[in-house]
């Protein structure tokens, strides 16, 4: 690849940082973390999952200490409750609260439902293509971070 591709590539990822900048604004508080792991919880439960931190962590390729901190957060906050396994004490399991669906329902469904009338002129193969190419960039990147420091 040459190095003016590569440089078309980090031009699209700044465009694709500045689209994510033009979400709605979140309410005092809440987070786009916040509002990721409200999805990735919603996610899991509808395969009939029980969530962990564990399944967020691994669902968005997170560390899970920062995992963790995140879900204090959002707990302190009433977006979600933790919830004890009857099996196994040592088992915590996460749940949206009532607060944490409604705001889910706000910025996750309705927002992006709407969006997505506006995007017909994507494929969802080329929706597919772009979605590879980024997570492999990402994957790149990361494995490669010390090298560009």
């Amino acid at each position: 690849m040459t190095t003016e591709k590569v440089k078309e590539i980090m031009d699209a990822c700044y465009m694709a940082k500045r689209i994510r900048d033009m979400l709605p604004t979140l309410p005092d508080g809440v987070s786009s973390s916040h509002i990721r792991f409200m999805d990735v919880i919603q996610k899991l439960e509808l395969q009939n999952k029980k969530v962990k931190v564990s399944d967020i962590s691994r669902e968005l390729n997170l560390p899970r200490p920062g995992v963790t901190r995140t879900v204090k957060d959002m707990e302190a906050k009433g977006y979600l409750r933790k919830i004890s396994s009857d099996e196994d004490g040592r088992i915590t399991y996460v749940a949206l609260t009532c607060e944490g669906e409604r705001i889910s329902e706000k910025y996750n469904q309705q927002y992006f439902s709407e969006l997505s009338g506006y995007l017909d002129d994507i494929s969802e193969q080329e929706a597919d293509c772009m979605i590879s190419v980024t997570k492999k960039l990402y994957q790149i990147m990361c494995e490669r971070k010390n090298q560009f420091e």
